[in-house]
Parts: C-alpha cells; structure tokens; sequence
C-alpha cells in the first residue's frame, strides 16, 4: 500500500514539474540601438499589455549607444533581436559580414530633418547656402549629408557643417548660434517644448520630403538566434507588431507605458513623439507592402544610396541578401 501510494506521488509530482516546465517562458534579449524613449515604446507596450507573455516569451530590454553597437552585441550574442538603422545593417554586411539579419521593417520613411528657426528663412535646402548646419558626430544622417546636398542642386563646400555634442544641438539652434541643425524627427517634441518656452518658432524639413527614399529603423536580429529558435522568432515579430499598432492607436497610453516602465522617460514627451513620428512607419509605403515588409526596390534603392554615401562598390552586396521575409508571416 505505502509502495502505490509513493508512486502516485511520484507521478503526480512528476506531471507537476512537466506542467510548469510547458508553461515555462523562453527568455528573449531585445536590444535598442539607443536610450529609452517614445520610438522605442512598442516593445515597452508589449511587455506591459502582455502580448509576449501571451505567445510564451518573456523579454529583457538592453540599452543601446547606436545602430553599430547593437548590432555588434547581437552579432556576438549578447543579445537577440532588436532595433538598429537598416543602413548600418547593410554597411556591416558589405564590410564584415556580420551574422546579423533583418527581419522586420519600422521606419519606411528616413528619420532625419532639418531643424531651424523660422525667422531663419531655411524652406528647402537651397536655403542653406552659405548657412551652417550642426549635426552630431555619431548620427547616421552625416552619411547621407553630402548626396542630399548633391541632389537638390547644392555643393557641400557651400554650407559649413559642423560637428557638436548631441545634447547641445537645439540649445545651439534655438538660441542663434547655428543656423539650422540636423537631427532625427524623434526630437521634434522636446525641441519644439524648448522653443515654446523662449518664445520662439521652429521650422522642421523631414529629409524624405526632399529627396531621401530610403528604409531606416529596422527590426535585426542574430544569425545564431535565428538558426537556433525560429519558432520563438516568429512569435516574438508577431507580438511586437501587434505592439506596434497599439502603440500607434494608442499613443497617450502607450507614452504613459513607457514612463512607468522607464521613470526618467517623460510620458508626455514620450507620447509626443509616438504622434510625431506615426507618418515615419504608417504611410503610403506601408500601405502598399504591408506594415514591416521590405520592398524589393525600396531596399534596393537604400543599399545604392548607402553605398554612394559610403563609396563601396554596388556589387559588393546584394541588399537581399541582408534580410530574411520569412520570420514576419502573412
């Protein structure tokens, strides 16, 4: 009698421990491509509304210092899958090969703009002429500064552009001692609060309204991840787009998410941004491929323009190379 009754326990003990071992959480790294703000709320929102919980992934977010730095932690495994700008992608690709892949589309429009101060004048990049621009010496748009130059008909050596520590560029535009700054359309509500504050008005010249068609923020991840735990993969993609338009529907909220997850975040700020930068990821683009697809010929134009911006040979990549269609779904 004792021996049934110990084996019952056994295998009810032993159904037990197979249970919470099915509904264990595979464990997943999201990496950002840099600090904690309103363009990186949907993983945020997903963590919070549980929509990874809900298809068994449990996810840590890991900051970053840029598109380069992420990719390279998730090139040597320190993390999974994350954000980085789909252009340095395709540059670590024709130069290192790096066993990194993207899979999920953002920003289908580019991020960077033109920041000034109306009185300025500064309408279209004729305007520029003879005016200084100051940018960040580790932003991607430099890469792209001289063909924007080139194709609205102006020289470099005709605008005087400069180099300045991030923190400092909207001070530097707002109070007079630059001309016009250049800097990624995620800013426009913390300089926009800053001009309100000393009374002054800002013009804003988003670089895809004047001649750059290019892909921009981008879901990557690790080859070694991709290989190893496709299936938790394509969970995570799924998840992440439905954050993806919930944060959008719901910006407000999503801003809030963001702050009670990150404190030192704004949530106003946060939601601000989410609102500004909605035409970045939905728009006639998305439209038409599907929110996050790659398009043949979109991608293909931003390899070519990443490759004249960086003076590689075309033929050094083929830019379908970098990117795998298949972990997003239908």
């Amino acid at each position: 009698m004792k021996l049934k009754t110990l084996s019952k326990w056994v295998a009810a003990a032993a159904l037990v421990v197979t249970s919470a071992s099915s509904f264990a959480l595979e464990k997943v790294v999201y990496q950002l491509d840099w600090l904690p703000g309103g363009d990186k709320a949907p993983v945020y929102v997903g963590k919070a509304k549980g929509f990874f919980k809900d298809v068994g992934i449990d996810v840590d977010i890991a900051q970053g210092r840029g598109s380069t730095d992420a990719i390279t932690k998730m090139a040597a495994g320190h993390s999974d899958i994350g954000s980085a700008d789909i252009v340095a992608l395709l540059a670590g690709k024709a130069n290192n090969n790096v066993p990194v892949t993207g899979v999920m589309n953002l920003f289908s429009q580019a991020p960077y703009a033109f920041f000034s101060l109306e009185k300025t004048n500064i309408n279209s990049v004729k305007d520029l002429i003879g005016k200084q621009v100051a940018s960040s010496p580790f932003t991607s748009s430099n890469v792209f500064f001289p063909y924007m130059m080139k194709a609205n008909g102006v020289e470099e050596s005709q605008v005087e552009h400069i180099k300045a520590n991030p923190g400092s560029l909207a001070p530097m535009m707002l109070n007079g001692r630059t001309d016009a700054i250049t800097s990624w359309v995620t800013d426009t509500t913390t300089i926009l609060n800053q001009a309100e504050k000393i009374g002054v008005k800002v013009n804003i010249m988003p670089w895809h309204t004047v001649g750059l068609n290019i892909y921009s923020s981008s879901i990557v991840a690790s080859d070694k991840f991709l290989k190893e735990r496709p299936e938790v993969a394509k969970k995570f993609i799924k998840a992440l787009k439905k954050s993806i338009e919930y944060t959008w529907a719901n910006p407000d909220e999503a801003g809030a998410i963001v702050h009670q997850l990150v404190p030192e975040v704004d949530g106003d700020v946060a939601a601000g941004t989410i609102k500004s930068i909605k035409e970045l990821v939905f728009n006639p683009i998305s439209e038409k491929t599907g929110l996050g697809v790659f398009d043949k010929d979109r991608l293909a134009e931003t390899w070519r323009l990443t490759a004249i911006a960086q003076e590689l040979p075309q033929d050094k990549l083929d830019p379908e190379t970098a990117i795998d269609r298949s972990f997003l779904g239908e």
